[in-house]
């Protein structure tokens, strides 16, 4: 019996000068991966078993031979434990990098989800106030000569539209992120979808004084929705004419390269800020630097027109970004071949 307490305590002595080495180490690699713990956990088993196989075939005189046996099977079975640790380990690791991903994504969309309340309770109090004022002093008859009561209905019907067209842009957007947007994708003379876009935008670039320059050829031929696509040109030229000073000049050009058709719009403003760049087509995002502050006192809208080019131009497969240049901006939305 004393023996057996003798080898019991020897077994238990060589554990614990292989688990307290074995804390060290994990606490020295602390800032590495689950696999690498998880295979210092395996090895520091498979160690602990191999120190008390030693004691006790010491304290039992067991033979070179015996020892050895012993030795390759625990060997052995560490070779395997240690393989189906990091095998385990990388998958854990791999889990835990998507859950942790998973929850950044909600607290995005949660915080986007904040944002687009904020920006559109503003957008709609604003308006409605007016609307309210206005209604209220054509009811008390506080105006009445009849220029003035036509001015207060020009500008009840344009607050009225303006909020039609929030509306709108709401709606959008959540077809575009609930993925409920349907594509009528045909192929499309690029140059026709442009000049057609350029008739609607002309009269508000002729009010701010804007020159609007188009390419003379290389429109090339695109496989998209013409609704959507058109919908994404009219929001870079409309975004570029109300951040371009008086007497600047917004230029639209397109091209064809091996990989699908690009689209380029540029304008004057001045230049974006870089810490804006990376958000310049996020939800509501308007920037709060000079560089991109609407001229003339221009009303933005709900700071949905990016986010909606993006949405759109995602959904046919392709990608937009933005980057600056000497004189302003220039935006650029490719698209796939088809």
């Amino acid at each position: 019996m004393n023996d057996l307490v003798l080898i019991f305590a020897a077994a238990l002595a060589a554990a614990l000068c292989v688990a307290a080495a074995g804390a060290v180490a994990l606490r020295l690699l602390r800032g590495h991966s689950i696999t690498v713990h998880i295979c210092v956990l395996l090895l520091m088993t498979v160690t602990t078993v191999v120190a008390g196989v030693v004691v006790i075939a010491e304290a039992m005189f067991l033979s070179a031979h015996d020892l050895e046996v012993v030795l390759i099977t625990v060997a052995a079975a560490a070779v395997v434990s240690l393989v189906m640790g990091w095998l385990f380990g990388r998958r854990l690791a791999h889990a835990a990098v998507w859950a942790e991903q998973a929850r950044h994504r909600e607290r995005q969309i949660e915080k986007g989800r904040r944002d687009l309340v904020a920006w559109v309770s503003h957008d709609l109090r604003t308006p409605l106030a007016g609307l309210r004022a206005m209604a209220e002093a054509l009811e008390d008859s506080v105006v009445s000569d009849p220029a003035t009561v036509a001015e207060y209905h020009r500008r009840i019907r344009l607050q009225t539209d303006r909020m039609t067209q929030l509306v709108d842009d709401l709606f959008e957007l959540s077809q575009i992120n609930a993925g409920a947007l349907r594509l009528s994708l045909a192929r499309l003379p690029l140059a026709d979808v442009i000049s057609d876009v350029l008739a609607t935008t002309a009269p508000l670039a002729a009010a701010r004084r804007i020159r609007l320059v188009a390419a003379d050829s290389g429109w090339p031929v695109v496989t998209a929705s013409e609704r959507e696509l058109s919908r994404v040109i009219a929001n870079l030229l409309i975004n570029a004419i109300r951040y371009t000073p008086e007497d600047g000049t917004v230029r639209i050009d397109a091209g064809q390269e091996p990989t699908g058709v690009w689209l380029a719009v540029t304008d004057t403003c001045g230049g974006i800020p870089e810490a804006d760049l990376p958000r310049l087509f996020d939800v509501a995002f308007r920037g709060g630097e000079p560089a991109r502050t609407p001229h003339r006192g221009g009303d933005v809208g709900g700071g949905f027109g990016l986010a909606i080019v993006r949405g759109l131009v995602e959904a046919h497969g392709g990608h937009v970004q933005a980057h600056n240049i000497a004189s302003g901006c220039r935006f650029v939305v490719q698209l796939p071949t088809g």
